[in-house]
């Protein structure tokens, strides 16, 4: 199963001194090809071999521009003023100029040190390695030295720890990092649930995004330490959503924090002081770190054992194995699915995630880093009519997955985001506590807040619909959706004005349903 690449590159593309070679991984923007330097440069420290990350930025909607350009920014404002031994390394950003190819006519492509795997990778081989408290050791150094300097990650995760050749640790994807201003830096109004601080959860968002603290990064090396020393959560929950739960009501002193009994005294303590239940109790960056160092027994510039990384294999190596160190190398980089460098035809060929397989087809268009919030959306309620295939119909109605969508002329207030909300109906189901926010949410609205609000609201109107309304019930839950459910109660079903609207619903019910589940 494969889906193309957002920024297709052919094999033999030529960008500045760099050869474009095979595809490695590609999200909803951007996409990474390996690179090979061409010729010999007098007076140039550069790799034979880098990852070229292009991101469309001079192709796309003004709004999705102004969105991808602000992320790119971000990175590369970081990476021009942070060399640490700890950060995943830029060499050059370049811009294509190419009018004769108009998708990557205007790219930027950034030149990034090419990484072995990524902690996400090394996790699924070893769910608890025996190199596990060297390798924290080294990513609680990245955080110092990006925290020393002013800088917040804001992402910290597996998929953002690298790899490399010589068994070093990287911190990546900097496309959330901010500059501290005072206490405070300021980010898009994005993350990623397991690894967000409960204070930022439901957090007012500003103009300028959403207000964050190096505390949010200590909270989130915090999970990471408990999910490598012990393969689980420090938080109960079988989905991110009910995880994320268990932290809103650990924050509100309603439930005692149950770390593992797998979890080594030492760390236990570290842990704990990183996982208070507010921002001005954790530990700061600095002592953390020394109590990391004096716990992973490593001392200053831990260095993992190359036994971590995977062996030089000969050709004849199992594909599967390539794939998966390719595939996790390339989550660092902020990319979401990869390449099957197996694959037949190169450029455009991507594995694409099987989460959720079973309730919603993988082939007719969802996109990739949309499928897990779908899914973990709608098992959150408890109405079966709430199902992925529903939410996903819906999206691609409301919206066809713009995460950018804005009209402004949409009713007074207008309609944004990919579940087309009005912030002011939005403030009400943004928070999974039935509290409305105290603030009415700024534009752009994430798909992060947006998809599980919708969940949410048709989780709480399904029972308002009358029984008696004739036709399919996930049918009129859309149209209620897009109206109200007290006008399809009053119009016995779904209203004149609606119909058309109801009718494209139902069409990719079908389309998205699995075989056999129609």
């Amino acid at each position: 199963m494969t889906e193309p690449y957002a920024v297709p590159v052919p094999k033999g593309y030529r960008v500045g001194v760099w050869e474009v070679r095979e595809p490695i991984a590609t999200g909803a923007f951007g996409s990474v090809y390996e690179g090979r330097r061409t010729g010999d440069l007098v007076g140039e420290e550069l790799p034979r071999t880098a990852a070229l990350k292009f991101l469309p930025t001079g192709t796309g909607t003004p709004r999705q521009l102004a969105h991808l350009r602000e992320l790119v920014d971000r990175e590369v404002e970081l990476h021009r003023r942070l060399s640490r031994p700890r950060l995943i390394r830029m060499y050059d950003t370049l811009t294509v100029d190419d009018p004769s190819r108009p998708v990557l006519d205007g790219a930027t492509v950034l030149v990034l040190e090419k990484a072995e795997r990524s902690l996400s990778a090394q996790l699924s081989a070893a769910p608890r390695p025996a190199a596990g408290p060297a390798l924290l050791a080294q990513i609680c150094e990245g955080l110092a030295q990006l925290h020393r300097a002013g800088w917040v990650h804001g992402d910290l995760k597996p998929a953002n720890v690298l790899l490399m050749k010589d068994g070093s640790a990287r911190l990546a994807d900097f496309n959330m990092a901010a500059e501290l201003e005072g206490t405070h830096a300021y980010t898009p109004a994005f993350s990623t649930p397991d690894y967000t601080p409960p204070e930022l959860l439901w957090s007012e968002i500003g103009a300028r995004g959403r207000q964050i603290r190096p505390s949010a990064d200590v909270w989130a090396f915090g999970v990471l330490a408990h999910l490598v020393l012990t393969d689980s959560f420090p938080l109960p929950g079988g989905t991110p959503t009910a995880r994320r739960d268990a932290a809103a009501a650990y924050a509100r002193g309603s439930d005692e924090l149950r770390l593992s009994p797998q979890l080594p005294d030492t760390w236990r303590e570290i842990v704990r002081d990183c996982l208070a239940r507010t921002h001005a109790d954790r530990i700061g960056t600095d002592a953390l770190l020394r109590r990391v160092e004096k716990a992973a027994g490593t001392g200053r510039s831990p260095r993992l054992p190359r036994t971590l990384l995977p062996r030089r294999r000969r050709a004849a190596v199992a594909l599967g194995s390539a794939v998966a160190t390719v595939a996790m190398a390339a989550l660092g980089y902020g990319i979401s699915s990869w390449a099957d460098p197996g694959a037949k035809g190169g450029k455009g060929s991507g594995a694409v995630s099987a989460y959720g397989a079973s309730e919603l087809r993988m082939d007719k268009g969802v996109p990739v880093q949309y499928r897990r919030l779908i899914v973990d959306s709608a098992h959150d309620c408890l109405q079966r009519e709430v199902s992925p295939v529903l939410l996903a119909a819906m999206l691609k109605v409301e919206s066809n997955f713009d995460p950018n969508l804005s009209d402004p002329s949409a009713g007074a207030e207008g309609e944004y985001g990919i579940a087309r909300w009005t912030p002011s109906v939005l403030r009400w189901w943004i928070r999974p506590d039935g509290v409305a926010a105290s603030a009415t949410p700024t534009p752009p609205l994430s798909p992060a807040v947006s998809i599980p609000a919708m969940g949410r609201y048709l989780c709480a109107i399904e029972p308002r619909l009358e029984t008696s309304l004739p036709g399919d019930r996930r049918v009129l839950l859309a149209a209620a959706y897009r109206t109200s459910y007290k006008k399809v109660n009053a119009a016995g079903g779904v209203p004149p004005k609606y119909r058309a609207y109801a009718a494209r619903v139902a069409h990719y019910l079908k389309e998205y349903a699995p075989s056999g589940k129609k």
